[in-house]
């Protein structure tokens, strides 16, 4: 099968991917093997490439997002057929999706929506549901009002936004001037341009000095330290990338809560209910977007080829939304 890859522990380059063959993966007895369409293209994809990880074997192939149709089962397997359209967010410590062919634990994986395309399918995973995370998993929603959201242009930030939206509270986003325009189409009720802008000051004259019921923050640790001086009392931080510095900052003292989100970790944990709970995020996610009430952002779809030219575009930040590559 062709997949892209790196070849040893040594490659740390993007242009180190490799488009070659490999051998089509055979699924163990919890496993599904899965003839892939389409996959999401993430930030964590290139900093993988770039950092690598110490539970690979090589050649390594890359890629967590895959939206594809089900060949064959592992013999423990029930819930699924053969033609079954199918998509996930796979292990990271695994040989990924960037390939024709991929296996995942059957339990990860979530049935493919009547109507939602496997472009669209390959959008909705990591970053997607992340942004869900956040939101339903994280957040306590009683009695907030209000959300801070980094990177409104993210492919986290702008699903995040829209979900924020849809349960009625006020949004408040970060975004760079040159991505204000596609911000605005997710329609938040303020942006603020972090390059030109104290966030701070803002967020606190915007909300008459109480600040936010609720940040996501996708950028850091420096960003989210700064973040708790525009969390109100009883506000809660939700961090995906960085826990902010809390050696001089009481907690208690506001009745504030920090929480993180690790959306990978689930398979890491070996858990098959936090698993499980990947495939139900992203059925929910598929839901939302063929009933019309989620936009998956899809910014291009790319070529199988195309994928290093991809991820590269990502790390220089030129994306707004989600970059998708169709693998037939």
């Amino acid at each position: 099968m062709q997949a892209l890859y790196v070849n040893s522990a040594t490659a740390h380059e993007l242009s180190a991917l490799t488009l070659g063959e490999q051998p089509q993966p055979r699924p163990a007895a919890d496993e599904v093997l899965v003839r892939i369409h389409a996959v999401g293209l993430n930030p964590v994809d290139y900093k993988l490439v770039e950092d690598g990880n110490a539970n690979w074997q090589f050649p390594h192939i890359f890629g967590l997002d895959v939206a594809g149709e089900v060949v064959t089962t592992g013999a423990a397997v029930t819930g699924f057929k053969a033609g079954e359209r199918v998509f996930y967010h796979g292990d990271l410590t695994k040989n990924g999706g960037f390939a024709e062919y991929a296996v995942i634990k059957s339990y990860a994986v979530a049935k493919m929506p009547t109507g939602l395309s496997y472009e669209q399918a390959a959008a909705l995973l990591c970053g997607a549901m992340t942004a869900y995370a956040a939101v339903y998993r994280k957040a306590n929603l009683t009695n907030r009002h209000s959300v801070l959201i980094h990177a409104g242009a993210g492919g986290v930030g702008g699903i995040a936004i829209q979900l924020a939206k849809q349960i009625g509270l006020t949004v408040y986003t970060t975004v760079s001037a040159r991505k204000r325009a596609f911000v605005q189409s997710l329609q938040p009720d303020h942006i603020i341009d972090y390059q030109t802008t104290d966030v701070t000051a803002t967020i606190k004259e915007l909300t008459q000095g109480h600040g936010v019921d609720l940040v996501i923050n996708t950028i850091g640790s420096t960003e989210a330290t700064a973040d708790l001086q525009r969390l109100a009392y009883n506000g809660a931080l939700v961090t995906i990338v960085g826990e902010p510095d809390l050696s001089h900052y009481d907690l208690g003292r506001y009745g504030q809560s920090v929480l993180s989100v690790n959306l990978g970790g689930a398979h890491q944990s070996h858990n098959p209910q936090q698993q499980a709970d990947l495939a139900t995020m992203a059925t929910a996610l598929g839901e939302l977007v063929v009933t019309k009430k989620l936009d998956p952002m899809i910014d291009h779809v790319l070529s199988f080829e195309q994928i290093p030219q991809g991820l590269q575009a990502l790390k220089q930040h030129l994306i707004s939304g989600k970059l998708v590559a169709r693998i037939d």
